[in-house]
C-alpha cells in the first residue's frame, strides 16, 4: 500500500506575475510539469485509447513519472482542487 501527497503549484502566467530570470523559468517548468499530468490524466481517462492499447507518456515530467502508480494501474486516486473564481484567473 502506498500514499501520495502532492502539492501542485498553479499555473503560471508569465505576464500577469511579471517573473524574470530564475523564478521565469522555475513558472515555465511548473506549466510544462501540469500541462504534462494533464495529457496523461487525458490518456487515461480516453475510453477509445484504452481498447486501442495506447501509450500513455509518464516519462513527459518528473511529476507524471512520480505519480505514475497513482495515475494508472489498479489504484484510487483523490484530487482536491481549489479553484479562485476571481476574474483575472479566467482566460
Amino acid at each position: 500500500s502506498k500514499v501520495s501527497f502532492v502539492d501542485l503549484a498553479g499555473s503560471e502566467r508569465l505576464k500577469r506575475t511579471g517573473a524574470e530570470g530564475q523564478r521565469m523559468r522555475e513558472g515555465i517548468q511548473i506549466n510544462k510539469g501540469l500541462l504534462a499530468l494533464g495529457n496523461v490524466i487525458n490518456a487515461l481517462a480516453d475510453e477509445d485509447a484504452i481498447k486501442r492499447n495506447a501509450h500513455v507518456s509518464y516519462r513527459e515530467s518528473k511529476l507524471t513519472r512520480l505519480l505514475q502508480d497513482a495515475l494508472g494501474g489498479n489504484s484510487q486516486t483523490l484530487f482536491i482542487a481549489c479553484v479562485s473564481p476571481a476574474e483575472s484567473n479566467v482566460s
